[in-house]
């Protein structure tokens, strides 16, 4: 095929080219404006940051998040303190388990009397 033979389809190689350059720029736009939607922090053309996420907010929503972190794992841990004594009372054989409760009634009806209050 000669050059000649592409002059009828020129115009529509060129307003492709430019359809598919102005797609390039609209998508680019509509990627920052999501970024910056959602609260993603943008980048330059190399990777800087160009828009730093350490303002007074964020640092003081880190700081409340810690915290209640701090909160969720101490209870966490009494919660497997308590779920342990419940598995040891399930799987105690029924004798102990009563010989126990037996014995802390014994010794709080002996509390009650040395009170005067039985």
């Amino acid at each position: 095929m000669d050059p000649v033979d592409f002059l009828p389809y020129l115009g529509w190689i060129i307003a492709g080219a430019f359809a598919l350059g102005a797609a390039g720029i609209l998508t680019s736009f509509q990627t920052t404006r999501m970024k910056i939607k959602n609260g993603y922090p943008l980048e330059g053309m190399w990777g800087q940051s160009l828009k730093p996420g350490s303002d007074k907010d964020t640092a003081h929503r880190v700081t409340l998040l810690t915290q209640e972190n701090a909160e969720l794992r101490a209870e966490l841990g009494s919660m497997k303190d308590r779920l342990a004594n419940v598995e040891r009372i399930v799987t105690d054989g029924g004798y102990h388990l009563g010989a126990e409760i037996d014995a802390l009634r014994d010794r709080a009806l002996a509390n009650l009397k040395d009170k005067g209050a039985a």
